[in-house]
């Protein structure tokens, strides 16, 4: 039968089909959240009050009727959202900055996972009278920023880190399990560093399949059951990778941040350059060293999403309505870009915090976003807006400056000439130094301070010293 019917952008059409009774209620509710009028009518709906800090993370129940965040207070808040009602608080017993927090499923909320700067992975169970006991599931030797929970499993998690480490927990037993550290891709694969990891997710369609980014630029997936298998290999042994053909052995970017669809497509977030979605088929394989110029001329293009700058912190990158038909990120400028997921098409942008926008999630049933940056509320958004809201008139402006920006970091992080002279410069200071300094024991303790990557702009990942200067470096999650 033919469809009586077509999604309309403006959503006027779906209320007319549903009074006819062309349109099931399941059917109705997804279409409107769909429409591009809904989404243009996106407005700030409420924040929430209480953290002393940046909140770095927040995160939906399954239900959708509360909310979790964290923040550098090292906090952890319950809250119902609708009513602006802090349900209850608790402090997580992390040592420094909470990064992320989990609720696992089927716990009816009675247990929170959380990450942290200190290295840590914990667990927070709710007990009577919202009194909650934490304990340690795990630890790192290098900040903790995300946790991975496998999809329907009150017990699974995954944890990765700075330290390049890759960890498997099952909150049925007492020990984190160690799958592998993730190493760059080099003729030598045993001699290679490891990767400083910012992210890891799983595939919702496959939980067998997740994936791991950090810093450097590939995206890379890995099958659980290889490590099931054999778990003392500890072998970095991706299944897939992915990776803009542009950027391939460029060694000048790294991933901030992934998310998958409901459909498996990966969406990949780098640092001062673009955002790509890929399909399953736009894989470089297991090696991507291996891959010829040929192969990659055969490859599809990645969809790429742009307006928007990834510098300051270690920012998130996420999917919005029913089937996934948005994708939303913050950005440096302090704005929330929401563009269609096919074609790009930027739809709504809206201003998320006076400084940065960090972190956004879907509501996991109705078109509300809920968001955090470097202010110390979270922000709620739904399309209660009377008008339908067109982009602002400066929009090419706020554009054109993310732009010019991530033009003008990188040609000072990628120019030679640059470096070499800063390093040269760094040399000549040191000998100084040591001239000034006869004592040997106190020069040798200073040659590993880290001036020279503070003069290039950037951290070495390792060392949190010289970022509480910058109220913009409050939170890195």
């Amino acid at each position: 039968m033919e469809r009586l019917y077509k999604v309309s952008d403006n959503g006027f059409m779906e209320f007319y089909n549903r009074e006819l009774g062309f349109s099931l209620p399941r059917t109705f509710s997804r279409h409107i959240s769909t429409s591009e009028s809904l989404v243009k009518r996106i407005d700030l709906y409420e924040k929430l009050r209480g953290h002393e800090g940046c909140v770095n993370t927040i995160e939906f129940n399954t239900l959708g009727d509360h909310l979790v965040s964290g923040s550098d207070d090292r906090q952890i808040m319950f809250w119902e959202w609708a009513s602006k009602t802090l349900k209850f608080s608790y402090p997580s017993g992390h040592l420094d900055n909470v990064f992320q927090a989990r609720i696992m499923p089927f716990t009816d909320d009675r247990k929170i996972v959380t990450s942290s700067a200190d290295g840590k992975v914990r667990l927070g169970e709710v007990l009577e009278n919202s009194r909650v006991e934490t304990r340690q599931l795990g630890k790192h030797q290098g900040r903790v920023h995300k946790l991975a929970v496998e999809p329907g499993s009150p017990y699974i998690l995954y944890s990765c880190a700075e330290d390049g480490l890759v960890q498997r927990y099952d909150l049925r037993s007492n020990s984190a399990t160690k799958l592998f550290y993730c190493s760059a891709f080099t003729e030598n694969r045993q001699s290679s560093p490891s990767i400083r990891l910012n992210a890891i997710v799983i595939d919702p369609r496959n939980p067998h399949h997740f994936a791991v980014a950090g810093s450097d630029e590939y995206a890379r997936v890995y099958d659980i059951r290889r490590y099931q298998l054999d778990c003392s290999s500890k072998v970095d042994s991706p299944v897939n990778t992915f990776c803009p053909s542009h950027l391939i052995e460029t060694h000048e970017v790294h991933i901030t941040a992934l998310a998958y669809s409901s459909t498996s497509e990966l969406l990949v977030s780098y640092n001062d350059e673009l955002i790509y979605l890929f399909q399953k088929n736009m894989g470089l394989g297991p090696s991507p060293l291996s891959v010829t110029s040929d192969d990659l001329q055969n490859l599809e293009s990645a969809q790429v999403y742009s307006g928007h700058r990834n510098s300051e912190t270690v920012k998130g990158v996420n999917f919005f309505g029913p089937n996934d038909e948005y994708v939303m990120s913050g950005s440096d400028c302090g704005h929330i870009f929401i563009w269609k997921k096919k074609g790009a098409k930027l739809v709504r942008l809206m201003v998320g915090d006076r400084n940065i926008v960090n972190q956004l999630e879907a509501h996991p049933c109705m078109p509300v976003i809920a968001t955090c940056g470097i202010e110390k509320n979270v922000k709620i958004w739904s399309p209660t807006s009377s008008d339908i809201n067109p982009l602002p008139e400066n929009v090419d402006e706020i554009m054109e400056l993310n732009r010019r920006g991530r033009e003008d970091h990188s040609r000072v992080l990628l120019t030679p000439d640059i470096v070499m002279h800063v390093l040269r410069l760094h040399r000549r200071q040191a000998l100084a130094y040591i001239e000034r300094r006869p004592n040997r024991e106190d020069v040798e303790s200073d040659e590993d301070d880290g001036r020279e990557s503070y003069v290039l702009g950037f951290s070495d990942g390792d060392s949190d010293e010289g970022t509480l200067e910058n109220p913009r470096e409050c939170n890195i999650s």
